[in-house]
């Protein structure tokens, strides 16, 4: 079965990949176990690739161990060999016509890049046939990875999501709020953002002039995606209806952008002018050092596994702002897609069943590291404990609440990271108004995202 033969890689295609390896190249600090299998039944493949194949995965280091590499090859028959994932590196292979079988990517910003490019596969074809992979049985945060041609959201699907969270979510620790004497968030409504960093200046504790508690983070997955969704729950969109322009000046644009530089010039919280030594929030998080992180359902799986911290951890939903509407948004959605000159499509797309449906799918819901993104897991999910069946609830209810917020097609968030990164600290010292911030962000992102159009045409 093959849905495209994979037409060469033009010249227009190249080039747009090209300048958007060299922008991912200059991003500095993107963000981003195998538990017992459960005894579910093992459903059938429709796949024809035969045992004995090899198919190389483009991923990084975390995205599949050594382990599973050897399970593939007892489950399935097939070899997997794994490349490391670097734009930069994909961008030549796919240009010399040996791109690997499958690539890692993040639904919510990577899916319309590389979709409007014309170098990702679309997917349909093996759904529509698939015994594991059911179109039913989709959640559907996997509708990150389909596009259109205009919006996000819609149209062919070119991959899926192996686990997700609803990333404004944030875990709090209750003894750290008890010190504090601040109030718990409740449970079956949000807080307003407002209110979230009241309660994390409260938390944040410092001596000599340094913090030796950080009362909250939040700083999503990149900053590009955190502050469309921020957007998004204002009321408004920071893209133009075609995703040719962003715009900060908007109110809710405006709105978004002054809460995050609040949230960073109060020191509540890391940032890039106060970078956490760990990098990321689970080791402060374990620490006792960070009373609220807005990683979503996913930190439970490091949380599960401290029988100290899980009981005094609790999941909260995601905040809105006054007069603003309540959503929750999937800012990652990481996954695989299959570039349409891959040579192996087939054994490929079996690999993507087994990865995505079967044994590394059923541990990783058991895991709590992320939702599961097939419905008919989700009964998997940690509940042995009091404490997990408290958090499972809060994040049943938050499900409903789920939106897809659509990114450009016209530039990697990477990019756009970068853009923010050079322009923002001056704002977040004080030393710039938002206003003027706002309008510096607009100056040199769209930009950016002019010539992004140009590329793709």
């Amino acid at each position: 079965m093959r849905p495209h033969t994979g037409a060469p890689l033009s010249r227009r295609q190249f080039l747009t990949l090209s300048a958007a390896g060299a922008a991912a190249g200059a991003a500095a600090g993107a963000a981003s176990g195998t538990a017992a299998l459960s005894g579910c039944a093992l459903q059938v493949s429709s796949g024809v690739s035969g045992p004995g194949e090899t198919v190389t995965l483009m991923v990084k280091p975390d995205d599949i161990s050594p382990e599973l590499i050897r399970q593939a090859q007892k489950d399935i028959g097939i070899k997997i060999v794994t490349v490391r994932y670097d734009l930069t590196k994909l961008i030549g292979m796919m240009t010399n016509g040996n791109p690997p079988d499958l690539v890692r990517g993040v639904g919510a910003v990577d899916a319309p890049y590389f979709a409007a490019r014309d170098v990702a596969e679309e997917l349909d074809p093996y759904f529509a046939t698939s015994g594991i992979l059911r179109l039913d049985d989709l959640d559907p945060v996997n509708d990150l990875w389909r596009y259109d041609g205009r919006t996000q959201g819609r149209g062919p699907r070119y991959g899926m999501a192996k686990d997700f969270s609803q990333d404004s979510m944030y875990w709090y620790n209750t003894t750290l709020f008890d010190k504090a004497g601040v109030d718990y968030p409740p449970e079956a409504e949000p807080v307003t953002y407002e209110e979230w960093l009241d309660s994390a200046e409260r938390l944040t504790r410092r001596s000599n002039g340094q913090t030796i508690v950080f009362g909250g983070s939040y700083n999503g997955v990149l900053t590009p995606n955190l502050l469309a969704s921020l957007t998004a729950s204002a009321g408004g969109s920071l893209f133009s209806d075609d995703f040719s322009r962003v715009d900060f000046t908007t109110p809710e644009a405006r709105k978004a952008l002054s809460w995050y530089i609040d949230y960073v010039r109060a020191r509540v919280g890391p940032s890039i002018i106060q970078p956490d030594p760990n990098a990321w929030d689970g080791p402060t998080y374990q620490a006792n050092r960070l009373a609220m992180s807005n990683s979503g359902y996913w930190l439970g799986g490091l949380i599960n596994a401290d029988k100290k911290l899980a009981p005094v951890s609790r999941l909260a939903p995601a905040p809105i702002f006054e007069g603003g509407r309540r959503i929750s948004p999937c800012q990652a959605g990481t996954g695989l897609w299959m570039p349409r000159k891959a040579q192996n499509k087939d054994a490929a797309w079996r690999v993507f069943e087994w990865f995505f449906g079967e044994a590394p799918a059923r541990a990783r819901a058991s895991s709590g590291w992320g939702i599961p993104t097939l419905k008919s897991l989700r009964s998997l999910m940690p509940a042995q404990e009091e404490y997990q069946r408290r958090v499972l609830k809060v994040q049943n209810a938050e499900l409903k609440h789920f939106s897809a917020i659509a990114f450009t097609p016209y530039a990697t968030a990477d990019s756009l990271y970068t853009l923010f990164n050079q322009i923002a600290p001056a704002a977040m010292r004080g030393h710039m108004s938002v206003d003027t911030l706002a309008g510096r962000l607009n100056s040199a992102m769209n930009e950016q995202l002019k010539r992004g159009k140009e590329q793709v045409g």
